[in-house]
């Protein structure tokens, strides 16, 4: 008698949005995050932090409650304001663009039976907000696989708890910052990055991405061989 053969472990491809799925705002967008805290203060606050692209949405708000000496107790009421900020801003017309070759990466995913997730720094809440803005359908993505910075820490919070949460599964994230890199590094899962946010070519070569495209319109079929080309085991 011999063994059934192991079916090959299913592939999960963990989205970033800003700066990614998406073009990051044209505003900058990082005045949310000091007006949710103003909101939970109840005053202003003088001077805002400046804007640092690869943190989570939880870092960022913690980080301002500190500088503020705000009790981090209050970072629940920041996140809940920072999604009320959002939702408002999308329902006056705000609206994000998709990044090149977005829907053609995600369909050749689906195609070849690979799940589309999300893992972000954004909350949940403000996730679908941004994509369905942008035109993107948030049902493409798979959001019982999908993970969330609103209350992290640090951004290898979020890649920790993936790997944990699906250990079976042939996990990588394509991102679109060092600090992409640097989470997926401390979780085991391999990354791939696109110049489509603050960061050139040049910037996220100097990462440990075991590849780096301008956009994925341009190097839609070098990510898929990459892909493909991984071992089937979730060991990285």
């Amino acid at each position: 008698m011999t063994d059934s053969p192991t079916a090959p472990a299913l592939t999960t491809i963990l989205w970033d949005v800003d700066g990614t799925l998406l073009f990051n705002a044209a505003s900058g967008g990082g005045e949310l995050y000091h007006q949710a805290v103003e909101v939970v203060a109840g005053r202003a606050l003088h001077p805002p932090l400046p804007r640092a692209h690869g943190k989570t949405d939880g870092q960022i708000l913690f980080e301002i409650l500190e500088a503020f000496d705000l009790d981090a107790a209050r970072h629940d009421d920041a996140v809940a304001a920072l999604d009320a900020l959002s939702v408002e801003r999308a329902t006056a017309g705000d609206r994000r663009e998709v990044a090149p070759g977005i829907p053609e990466a995600l369909a050749a995913a689906a195609d070849r039976g690979w799940v589309n997730a999300l893992l972000t720094g954004n909350s949940a809440t403000r996730s679908r907000v941004k994509l369905a803005g942008a035109g993107l359908d948030p049902e493409l993505f798979d959001w019982s696989r999908s993970f969330f910075g609103d209350r992290a820490r640090e951004r290898r919070d979020i890649t920790t708890a993936a790997r944990a949460a699906l250990p079976d599964e042939r996990l990588v994230i394509i991102g679109d910052t060092p600090r992409d890199d640097v989470a997926a590094v401390a979780a085991g899962i391999p990354f791939i990055a696109v110049a489509t946010g603050v960061y050139d070519v040049d910037a996220l070569r100097e990462t440990g991405a075991l590849l780096v495209v301008p956009t994925l319109a341009e190097g839609l079929d070098a990510v898929l061989a990459v892909i493909d080309a991984l071992p089937e085991s979730p060991a990285y």
